[in-house]
């Protein structure tokens, strides 16, 4: 295999045929390097290992001794012949050709099993009847791209007051820089940020999508742009460019990356409006058509038109996502990606990556399976998926087992539990035990999950005939009390952060593929597992995680589960010994035991596999 690094230092590397007699060819290479690698296959004769089991048979045989010692000799003067050897290889080769010379089959078959020398042909081979395949490319990206836990909260509800006459203050990148020890706390890595920028004030939305605003409510951060700027500006509220600059500092100090949201959609009142109409859909009466999804109306936000001047946009919007990677940003969530040209999608992220391998792209896209995958399948590194729909066992069992099999080869899932427009039936009616299930299936199904702001508080109140929080944080400033909330145990807080610790603890966690579904006596009980081979952890011990999960989030349920253990090396009817990652607890077990998982107290076991008992 001819194999080209991004900086396109060549190198080649030798198959060895896999040992099931099916003439499948193996090799196991590292990838050290982010960015875009080039591989292609080359077959070929190998005429030094065709020579080396010849001369082996024949003077075994005693056959054809001085033909095989003339033809070593001439594919060995032939290869020291190549001026780009080394000087070393070339005088071995020369050497061995002298040696060859009226060679009688002792020396002939001690030359062709020669390990130096054949090693000589392994890094230089001479090939004849050479072929080749087409080139294929695999792109290469930081951990983060694939493993990460991630915390979204509004900057400007952090610090936010109440003045004396009711009404309330925003809070500034500098109060909120005050939370993220709060963050990083309870394990979080990347803390996303909805839209930073300066919001319009036509049409603005007053609490709970209404349409009249009263002059201190903020606004949606969806309807970017005003008289203060655009995309690449912030809102004067939150502070400077500098105040920015400040928070992320901040972040990055204690190990927390921020991610922004890149939302391509102006409010009426961006500066694109005025400056470039050829950007967006004109209706026949010369009106700018507004964002809609029936039955929801955003009036005030303008969509992008991508036809009219598609060269114009990609590259204001290219300027901007730079801007923000010179102010320290390298994670973006793109809001309604499905809602763009796909092409765009492919040409901007194959851009950015070119310039920055660090950037990551993360897909917030709700639409049907086929624009969602086709999204990762252009370069999203990153996407939301159904998973906040998905709650029965069997839908769990369909829907996981499909992210680490049909799809795991582009898309990379981000299991967020909710989102500002997501709180589902299952979390409203769903109790304390609904939080702790959804939180601890995402963290342990897939290498990325997401928690936004509010959830560890259990904030379950819907607006009515609609899946999104009352009061919701997108149109209104929300003052919480985390730290309260935590000192009277009433508060998730400290189960996500035992989540994180757990995750940090046990590689097999971080990988997508490894998710093995087994089966359990009750519909309500859900069990898969994550296995991880020591060869590919740290420390060279495996790493075993099977997960039991009540997802009725109303009951107390009994039953037997029944593991494949051959999944993690341990034949059928062997005990073994577990230990529950939440409580402590610590049980052998084989592969047919009994669990009881009350909703009410803790319904999922997170079980380490220890040892054999």
């Amino acid at each position: 295999m001819r194999l080209t690094a991004p900086d396109g230092t060549v190198s080649l590397h030798r198959l060895a045929p896999l040992a099931d007699g099916t003439d499948r060819w193996t090799a196991e290479i590292a990838l050290d390097a982010l960015g875009t690698w080039h591989y292609r296959f080359e077959a070929f004769a190998d005429d030094h290992a065709t020579w080396a089991h010849a001369a082996t048979v024949k003077t075994a045989a005693g056959v054809d001794i001085e033909l095989s010692a003339a033809l070593g000799r001439e594919l060995f003067t032939r290869a020291a012949e190549d001026t780009s050897r080394p000087r070393a290889e070339r005088t071995a080769l020369v050497h061995a050709a002298t040696r060859l010379q009226d060679a009688d089959a002792a020396t002939t078959a001690e030359i062709a099993v020669d390990p130096a020398l054949a090693e000589i042909f392994v890094r230089r081979p001479i090939m004849s009847l050479s072929s080749q395949t087409a080139s294929y490319a695999i792109v290469v990206e930081r951990t983060t791209a694939a493993v990460g836990a991630w915390y979204e909260f509004f900057p400007r509800s952090e610090g936010a007051r109440r003045l004396k006459d009711g009404t309330l203050r925003s809070g500034t990148f500098r109060t909120a820089a005050k939370s993220l020890p709060r963050v990083a706390d309870m394990g979080f890595d990347v803390l996303y940020l909805p839209p930073i920028h300066p919001i319009g004030r036509t049409h603005r939305k007053g609490p709970n999508n209404t349409l009249d605003a009263g002059p201190a409510d903020p606004g949606s951060p969806w309807a970017i742009g005003a008289a203060e700027g655009g995309h690449d500006a912030v809102h004067p509220d939150l502070g400077a460019l500098a105040d920015f600059r400040f928070f992320v500092r901040e972040a990055r100090k204690i190990g927390i990356e921020v991610a922004i949201d890149l939302a391509l959609q102006a409010s009426p009142d961006h500066p694109w409006v005025a400056e470039h109409p050829e950007w967006f859909t004109a209706l026949p009466d010369g009106a700018i058509a507004y964002a809609e999804n029936p039955p929801k109306k955003y009036q005030d936000i303008y969509p992008l038109n991508f036809d009219r001047d598609p060269e114009g946009l990609r590259a204001e919007i290219l300027r901007i996502v730079m801007h923000w990677i010179a102010q320290g940003v390298k994670i973006f969530r793109v809001d309604n990606p499905h809602t763009k040209p796909l092409q765009f999608w492919e040409w901007l992220i194959a851009e950015v990556t070119a310039a920055e391998p660090d950037a990551v792209f993360l897909a917030e896209a709700f639409t049907r399976p086929a624009p969602l995958r086709a999204l990762a399948a252009v370069g999203f590194q990153q996407s939301y998926t159904y998973f906040t729909w998905r709650n029965t066992k069997r839908e769990l069992e369909e829907f996981l087992s499909a992210l680490a099999t049909e799809t795991a080869d582009y898309l990379r899932p981000n299991l967020f539990v909710n989102t500002p427009d997501i709180l589902t039936e299952y979390l409203q009616f769903g109790g304390r035990a609904a939080y702790k299930i959804r939180a601890a299936i995402a963290a342990t199904a897939a290498p990325t999950y997401g928690v936004y702001a509010g959830y560890e508080l259990f904030e379950n109140v819907a607006r009515p005939g609609s899946e999104e929080n009352i009061d919701n944080e997108k149109y209104e400033y929300k003052i919480r009390d985390f730290a309260g909330a935590e000192a009277a145990g009433d508060s998730l807080a400290p189960y996500l952060r035992r989540l994180n610790e757990i995750r940090r603890a046990h590689p097999a966690l971080r990988q997508l593929r490894n998710l093995a579904v087994h089966w359990s006596d009750d519909d309500g009980i859900l069990v898969y597992s994550k296995h991880l081979d020591g060869a590919f952890t740290d420390t060279g011990a495996s790493d075993t995680v099977i997960v039991v999960a009540n997802v009725d989030p109303h009951s107390v349920r009994e039953t037997t589960v029944h593991l494949d253990t051959r999944v993690w090396g341990v034949e059928p009817g062997d005990a073994f010994e577990v230990e529950d990652l939440i409580s402590g607890a610590v049980w052998t077990w084989t592969d047919h035991d009994y669990v009881r998982l009350d909703a009410f107290s803790e319904p999922v076991h997170i079980l380490h596999v220890r040892s054999r008992a």
